[in-house]
């Protein structure tokens, strides 16, 4: 298994660190991407994979939640810190609409920014799109031929099939899981098989039958996967495989 996206520098996993690995190893987990949120998270995210380069990979970028206390010329950072070798993409970055913690014209500028240093760095990038998938779509097409995971997928099936079509990925986390989420699992049911991640979110998002614990961690992802494999109707090892080749597929590794 591979968590393709956690945040091991949040402090509820930093401060525990090698045991936050240790049980994702037991867990049968054998990688985990950490994602960088603003250029000091970034930097903490390869520091992070750096002392733990056997299991430990980083994406770098500013989240539209944070662009509003980043300053545009910061991302000349995040263009420096994409080149380093265990940074394996660019985000997460994005558009969100739902909490508008900043203008929408200033996390475009963001968004579209970050997009520009992903293609000069060659490399995917992870996007956080709520509310916002349609101008998301849009603004990453302008770029070409970008490979994006759109990550944490609670949308419409519709929304799904537009990112299928436009040639990204699909990141579930811990929500499908949950009781009340059946169109969510029909998305998951229908998603072609080589374009689904799995992922926890940590320290978010709990899933089924952990979510009572405040704080998720990577050894977690090992219950979506369980319920992505009875959703799609395949045996577990079979999920393992399907999600492992294609996070590995997407992040080049």
């Amino acid at each position: 298994m591979i968590d393709s996206h956690c945040h091991l520098t949040d402090p509820r996993l930093g401060d525990q660190l090698a045991g936050v690995i240790a049980r994702a190893r037991v867990a049968g987990v054998s990688m985990l991407i950490t994602i960088g949120t603003s250029p000091d998270d970034s930097a903490a995210a390869i520091a992070v994979a750096e002392k733990y380069p056997d299991v430990v990979r980083a994406v770098v970028g500013v989240h539209p939640n944070h662009c509003g206390e980043v300053e545009v010329e910061a991302l000349s950072r995040i263009k420096d810190l994409a080149q380093h070798p265990l940074v394996v993409a660019v985000g997460e970055m994005g558009l969100d609409y739902f909490h508008n913690h900043a203008d929408r014209k200033r996390q475009r500028v963001f968004f579209e920014r970050q997009l520009s240093i992903a293609v000069d760095a060659k490399k995917p990038v992870v996007i956080h799109s709520r509310e916002a998938i349609k101008d998301a779509l849009q603004v990453v097409k302008t770029f070409g031929p970008v490979r994006a995971v759109f990550h944490c997928f609670t949308g419409t099936l519709d929304e799904a099939h537009a990112i299928v079509e436009a040639g990204h990925y699909v990141g579930f986390t811990g929500p499908i899981t949950y009781k009340n989420n059946d169109a969510l699992r029909e998305t998951v049911r229908v998603v072609p098989s080589d374009r689904i991640l799995i992922e926890t979110d940590a320290p978010y998002l709990s899933p089924e039958p952990v979510r009572s614990h405040k704080t998720c961690e990577p050894a977690f992802v090992a219950h979506t996967l369980a319920q992505l494999a009875l959703i799609r109707g395949i045996l577990l090892h079979e999920a393992d495989a399907m999600t492992t080749q294609n996070t590995r597929a997407f992040y080049g590794m």
